[in-house]
């Protein structure tokens, strides 16, 4: 239920805010350039209620006033843009500017709010952000630009097209698995562009932070591909999946408070023990001759890489086939050991079927420590194949953690 009742009244007051806001940003864009002026603030208000006027006029069965103000209107910029290219001026922003102004006023009143909303709010920033725009094309390369069209492609194109609905006996989506392989994918692409922003060095750990509250097992898959790439920046990259790794007992920690606060009371130190630990190791982890070290941008990653997120999503499912064998033969009575295999996939979904319980299970504790000492094994192994560089520092350090994990099951 919208919290406000959008009478025609304030419909009216819309269409004039957003005309007043488009005309105000192209006025004070003439104003910077020193031209004469062709549209401005009022300029635009009017085209704005023109629109709501015709789209009145529509809703009183005059159906043909719409498409005749479209008509005039375009009429008219054309003749402004003939008239400006006598002086030497081209573009043709203003006048879309002021056609899209016009939909804008009509959409005020026949549509939901939102869209005109969404239209002269985004069209005002796209219009002011030009020099920013301007900037950020040019420095961006042709991998780049293909990395982009190949993100919407999995994203927008993809995605939608997959049905959202289980399979066979073992409850197979394939929607929810082609998440995983953006979100794997994703992570990798994001941490690109914030390597390209901060550099790699604050980039890799950012990334590392801000991923690991998505999925710390991802951000290792994308990391250690970062570390197959590049050898000289394989440390940063190792230092990153630690961070990542230990968001992940804060996220999970949150999580069973908010929906279970009693089995976060039983575990709440045992997790901030192992976050801790993993800062710990994330700092040794740190290496030693990065502030000697330059690597171009270019040579770190492919800003898009999805092969290693199919694989990853074709392990997720071939586990999560295993994992229903397993509640099959063992029942509730094989927790842990069911804890010890999902680890090796997602976590999420194991610890959230125990908490969401109304009853609590003997040994959560114990089951959730479990699933995350198998997960911490499982990213190791994941980290380790993929960046052979580090593979003896990649086992120490994760079976050190992993060993934490054990202790911390029979306390």
């Amino acid at each position: 239920m919208d919290l406000i009742e959008w009478s025609d009244q304030l419909r009216f007051l819309v269409a004039i805010a957003l005309g007043f806001l488009v005309g105000l940003e192209r006025e004070s864009r003439e104003a910077e350039m020193a031209s004469k002026l062709t549209a401005g603030v009022r300029t635009y208000t009017l085209i704005s209620l023109f629109g709501f006027g015709c789209a009145w006029l529509f809703r009183l069965d005059v159906d043909f006033m719409i498409p005749v103000g479209i008509i005039i209107v375009g009429a008219m910029t054309l003749a402004g843009y003939l008239a400006k290219q006598k002086t030497g001026s081209i573009g043709w922003t203003s006048e879309i500017a002021a056609l899209l102004t016009f939909v804008v006023g009509v959409l005020c009143l026949i549509a939901e709010i939102w869209i005109p909303m969404a239209l002269g709010i985004v069209a005002t920033l796209l219009l002011s952000e030009k020099a920013q725009l301007e900037h950020y094309i040019v420095k961006l390369d042709k991998s780049e630009f293909l990395a982009v069209i190949k993100f919407l492609i999995v994203t927008v194109i993809i995605l939608p097209a997959l049905p959202d609905k289980e399979y066979t006996k073992y409850n197979l989506n394939p929607y929810r698995v082609w998440q995983i392989v953006i979100l794997i994918s994703s992570i990798g692409f994001v941490g690109y562009f914030l390597m390209k922003k901060f550099g790699d060095k604050v980039g890799l750990w950012l990334s590392g932070l801000l991923g690991g509250i998505v999925s710390s097992t991802a951000v290792t898959l994308a990391m250690g591909n970062i570390a197959k790439n590049n050898n000289l920046i394989a440390r940063r990259a190792f230092r990153a999946a630690i961070l990542a790794s230990s968001v992940m007992y804060v996220r999970i920690l949150l999580i069973i408070y908010f929906i279970n606060p009693f089995a976060a009371y039983e575990i709440w130190w045992k997790l901030t023990i192992l976050f801790l630990l993993g800062i710990l190791l994330a700092a040794l982890a740190r290496d030693k001759n990065e502030s000697a070290i330059a690597v171009p941008l270019s040579s770190i990653q492919n800003p898009f890489e999805i092969r290693p997120a199919v694989i990853f999503a074709f392990l997720f499912v071939l586990l999560s086939i295993v994992t229903i064998w397993v509640k099959q033969f063992m029942g509730e009575g094989g927790l842990l050991g069911l804890a010890a295999i999902v680890g090796v996939t997602d976590i999420d979904p194991f610890i959230l079927s125990l908490i969401n319980k109304q009853n609590i299970i003997p040994n959560i504790s114990s089951a959730i420590i479990i699933s995350m000492m198998s997960n911490t094994i499982a990213k190791g192994i994941y980290f380790g194949f993929l960046a052979g560089v580090l593979r003896k520092q990649v086992v120490f350090y994760f079976s050190l953690w992993a060993l934490l994990h054990a202790i911390l099951i029979f306390i």
